[in-house]
């Protein structure tokens, strides 16, 4: 009987256990407003920290928790440029010196040896 149950179904795709005697994980669920008027909650685990921001699950736009205020934005750093990183590695009489001898050098007035 065992092998008729098994017959015709794929491995992995359906359990055959019970969840009767389940227990659950503690849950906490929290409620968010989205600036379009939706309004959903989500489960968390008990012991987990509840995030201010969460995407709304209709329209996709970031919404705030009910019980919150918007949380301050991260700082971040400007990015580098090439300018900025060739600077930390020369100095401007550097840079004028290297460029007067490659315009020398497409002029034709000096040979650079190899």
């Amino acid at each position: 009987m065992g092998d008729r149950v098994l017959r015709g179904s794929r491995l992995g795709a359906v359990s055959y256990e019970s969840e009767l005697a389940t227990e659950l994980a503690p849950r906490q669920k929290a409620s968010y407003d989205c600036p379009r008027g939706h309004v959903f909650q989500v489960p968390f685990a008990a012991e987990a920290e509840v995030p201010a921001l969460w995407e709304c699950p209709r329209c996709g736009a970031p919404s705030l928790r009910t019980d919150t205020e918007l949380p301050e934005p991260k700082k971040v750093k400007p990015a580098r440029t090439h300018w900025d990183m060739l600077m930390e590695r020369r100095t401007e009489a550097d840079l004028e010196e290297v460029l007067a001898e490659r315009l020398a050098f497409l002029r034709g007035e000096t040979r650079k040896s190899a």
